[in-house]
């Protein structure tokens, strides 16, 4: 593992995140907009509209980011191999931006399921390569700001997107595909970002011509980068998928068509933390910080699993994103300080992989709780599993996990 040396805080405050670094961030923006813009109103289009059971609606969604989750080992093993990181970005984010026409195009559900699953193949093929470029072009002491801020942009579309469909739905007359339109542009204004705003540093495209992937490889990865793995799935396992915020939101009396306001209220939070966070994980030992959002998350879930109210799940929903703002980035900048250089993408698209495939598990898992003992159940285990993510974190102690 390359050892990180944390700067003076001044000098870490002053320094600035590199400009393809900026670029990177305005891409995922446009994108997240774009994508956020459809994808909020695309189950009720699939039920209200095309006739779409809610049953196929779970089974889309499932396959979509399943799909994803599985694309990127591939992608981010690829971008080591050709040592060209923003080639692969930009195939995926074009792969997002041409599926945005068919969506107001569709003449029936087939074509839907399609557009989506071309979609999230696109999201997998960008998101190692793309992750693991953000390092490429990085000074190593300035990853947490780097990653906290291209997390950050991310974020701010992710919240945009909803308010901007709610918004033309109502200028629109819910016409559902004139706000599909719409969301071409941003997408298209993504696209050439990345063609045109973006490049690979010299090291990296010098360093093409490696072999795929191997098993050798694997274990060359050392087991301080298997231990961020480690912590990052207990994370994820202690957080669930954010649909479940949504169905708490409603639980406590917000009516469905104002429910995803609370993926609004999480949203906002988690793009004002993730940037300062990334600095001061530049300043101190990023576990530091880690550990506050872990407990951040035990809190969150604590509020939601008591609340009554909808002040109270609002609370919870908050502190669920001032978590992801404390943790997110800093995961990524940690598989970036614990991943040798020619395998980076690579341990990218593991990391993603793993998680992923938690995600899934948890999800699965929290909807069998909340089924069994009700949303308190769901809410208290996922502070239970926090705990274990915390332990998990400080045993890192003892490997010289930065």
């Amino acid at each position: 593992m390359e050892r990180i040396d944390k700067p003076s805080t001044l000098s870490a405050f002053s320094a600035r995140v590199p400009r393809g670094v900026w670029a990177l961030g305005l891409v995922s923006m446009f994108m997240d907009i774009s994508s956020e813009m459809i994808h909020s109103l695309l189950p009720v289009y699939l039920v209200a509209a095309m006739g779409a059971s809610t049953l196929a609606v779970g089974f889309i969604e499932g396959v979509a980011e399943a799909t994803a989750a599985i694309t990127k080992i591939f992608s981010g093993a690829l971008s080591d191999a050709l040592g060209k990181r923003k080639l692969l970005a930009a195939v995926g984010y074009g792969m997002a931006a041409l599926t945005k026409p068919i969506f107001p195009l569709a003449p029936t559900v087939s074509w839907l399921v399609a557009a989506r699953f071309i979609d999230r193949v696109g999201k997998g093929v960008r998101g190692a390569p793309r992750d693991a470029l953000v390092a490429d072009l990085t000074p190593p002491a300035m990853r947490g700001a780097a990653y906290g801020l291209r997390q950050a942009l991310d974020t701010v579309g992710a919240f945009l997107g909803p308010l901007l469909a709610i918004a033309l739905m109502f200028v629109f007359a819910n016409d559902f595909k004139a706000v599909f339109w719409v969301a071409v542009a941003p997408a298209v204004l993504s696209f050439g970002l990345i063609v045109f705003a973006v490049r690979d540093p010299d090291g990296v495209a010098k360093s093409a011509g490696r072999t795929m992937l191997r098993l050798a490889d694997v274990r060359r990865l050392g087991a301080a980068f298997w231990l961020v793995v480690a912590i990052g799935a207990a994370l994820t396992l202690a957080r669930f998928s954010e649909a479940f915020l949504v169905l708490r939101a409603h639980d406590v009396g917000l009516t469905l068509a104002l429910a995803p306001l609370a993926l609004v209220v999480m949203n906002v939070a988690y793009a004002l933390t993730a940037y300062p966070a990334g600095r001061w994980s530049d300043v101190l030992d990023r576990r530091i910080i880690l550990m506050l959002g872990i407990a951040v998350l035990a809190i969150g879930d604590l509020f939601l699993a008591a609340a009554s109210g909808i002040l109270g799940v609002a609370v919870g929903i908050m502190l669920w994103g001032v978590h992801m703002g404390l943790t997110q980035g800093l995961m990524a900048a940690l598989v970036a300080d614990t991943a040798p250089e020619r395998l980076r993408g690579s341990a990218f698209g593991l990391f993603n992989l793993v998680t992923g495939i938690v995600l899934l598990v948890a999800s699965v898992l929290a909807g069998l709780l909340w089924d069994a003992l009700g949303p308190a159940g769901t809410f208290y285990a996922g502070a239970v599993f926090a705990t274990v993510a915390l332990i998990t974190l400080l045993a890192a102690r003892q490997s010289g996990v930065k």
